[in-house]
Formats: structure tokens, sequence, C-alpha cells
């Protein structure tokens, strides 16, 4: 919305009128959206830099850990906001190896959280490169206790990123973050990156190189499909059966000969006992059969 303000016009009728201010108008609702925007996000990649080079690119729309069945922490501010900083010092990164550590102090009821991933550089000579993976993700708290996670499933080429979905410890987002022992706590905690990128090695400048995506087999829409799919062969087998079955009925029909059973003496003479001409008349009936089921079996099955 634009208001204009005008002058009081001195020059004679038939003049223009002066403009001497403009104001754009914004309502209430879009500057609280605006606000809400700049303080809540979102925010560039997080960059890790070792010996002055950056090393490390990490970035995730949510990141939020929670302990049995207490609510979510919410750490996504504590990482990305530029003016709260999250303590990156602890992050270590060489050819064939890369730490990133996250260092919030207290939060909450939690003493000295500490959430690393650690990754690796490897080289497959099947692929003919290189090849990064997160090995584990840790969460150290209260100082002394930790719970570890591995990772083994989140991968990518090394000159690439990794970018999926969800990268969590539930259930329902595929558990690419498995507790390494039932035996610790690793089991108590949770942990959910949302829109989760990270690259750790060959990073040529503040942007990501090109993203290698999750591919996450059996989704509710993938196992949909191939539910639709087995239905639909089971209807095209049965189809063609049948078509083939029509086909031997046909050559079944024109290899038929016709059956000739001879008329006995009796069946010629007057109709003296009802009962016996029933008989035979079933009887010739019931041969008539077991020859057409014979000829079935036998066109049947060729």
């Amino acid at each position: 919305w634009t208001r204009r303000v005008l002058t009081t016009n001195p020059n004679p009728p038939g003049t223009e009128l002066h403009i001497i201010a403009q104001v754009d108008i914004v309502p209430y609702g879009r500057i609280k959206r605006k606000l809400l925007q700049s303080l809540m996000g979102p925010y560039g990649p997080l960059s890790v830099s070792y010996n002055g080079k950056p090393c490390i690119l990490f970035k995730a729309k949510r990141l939020a850990i929670r302990y049995r069945n207490h609510t979510f922490i919410d750490l996504t501010e504590r990482v990305f906001n530029p003016s709260l900083p999250v303590d990156t010092k602890g992050s270590i990164c060489t050819k064939d190896k890369a730490t990133l550590s996250l260092r919030f102090g207290d939060v909450e009821d939690l003493r000295g959280l500490v959430i690393r991933l650690q990754m690796s550089n490897t080289f497959y000579e099947a692929a003919g490169q290189n090849w990064f993976t997160l090995d584990s993700v840790h969460i150290q708290y209260n100082w002394t206790q930790e719970a570890t996670f591995n990772a083994s499933e989140v991968y990518a080429p090394a000159t690439s990123s990794y970018h999926c979905q969800h990268v969590s410890s539930l259930h329902k987002y595929d558990t690419l973050l498995v507790p390494s022992s039932h035996t610790d706590t690793s089991a108590n905690w949770h942990i959910t990156f949302t829109d989760f990128q990270i690259q750790a090695f060959n990073v040529q400048s503040e942007k990501f190189a090109s993203a290698s995506d999750c591919a996450t087999f059996l989704t509710p829409a993938i196992l949909m499909g191939l539910v639709t799919s087995l239905i639909l062969l089971l209807v095209l087998a049965y189809a063609l059966h049948m078509v083939v079955h029509l086909k031997h009925i046909d050559r079944y029909e024109e290899h038929k000969a016709t059956v000739y059973f001879p008329r006995s003496p009796e069946a010629e003479l007057p109709d003296k006992n009802s009962l016996l001409a029933q008989c035979f008349l079933i009887r010739r009936t019931q041969l008539v059969l077991l020859l057409e089921i014979y000829h079935i079996m036998r066109y049947g099955t060729m």
C-alpha cells in the first residue's frame, strides 16, 4: 500500500499537484511475518574452517534431540543463528578423517552438551573414486555421559555433498541413526536432523557441491506402487492363462472325432421294459462324459 501526501496547490487551476512525500504502508501482519522470518531463519550453512581453510559445510532446517519421553530440545537457533555462534573449536579436518564438533554448553537440564559428527574418506576400487561416510553421531552430556549412533547408511562421493530430508534415530524416518549399543544410554536418546546436508571433504567455497540425495527405499508411496504392480501382474498372468486355455479348447473341438455306439438289439425292440432302457441311456451318457473328460485332459496338458 502507498499513501501520497500532497501540498495545497499554490498554482493556478489546471496545473499539476506536487507530491512532496510518498510513504509505503505495510500491514501489521506482513511486518510480523518478516520479523519472524528474520528471527527464525532460514540461515545459510555452517562453515567450519581448519588451519584457515573451509573444510566442513553443514546445514539443517531443524536439529532436535530428546531424552526418553521428554519434549524435544530444538537446537537449530544455537547452531545456525549468526548472532549466537556455536562453538566449533573441537572440529578437526584431515585428508581421511573429519569431525564436526558442536559445543552448546548448558542447555536446559543438560550440562556441557556437545554433538559430534565423525566422518571418514575412503577410496573404493570397485567405484574407482573416494566416498565419504558419516560413521557416527555422538551426544555428550553432563560432561562424562555419552550416547553414540552408527550412521553407516549416510554416504556420498567425496566430491559431492550428502542430502537427506530426515536423518534420524526415529523409526518413522527410516532410522538412519542406529544406537550403537542397547546397554548404554544411547537407546534412551533420539536425535533428528531435518533437511540435512553436509560436506566434509573437497570443500572449495562457502557453497555446497552437487548433492547426492539419500535413497529411501520402501517408502509408503513406493510400497503402494509395488503392491499395485503385483496386482496388475497377477491379473495379466490370469488373463494369459485363460487365453491359452481357450486355445486348447478350440484345438480339442477341431480334433474331436464323432463317437459311435452300435445300438443293441434290445434297443430296437419295443419298449417292453422302460427301466432297462433308462439304465442303458444313463450308461451311454456316462461313457460319453468320460470320453470328453479324457479328451479335455489330453489336449489341455499339451
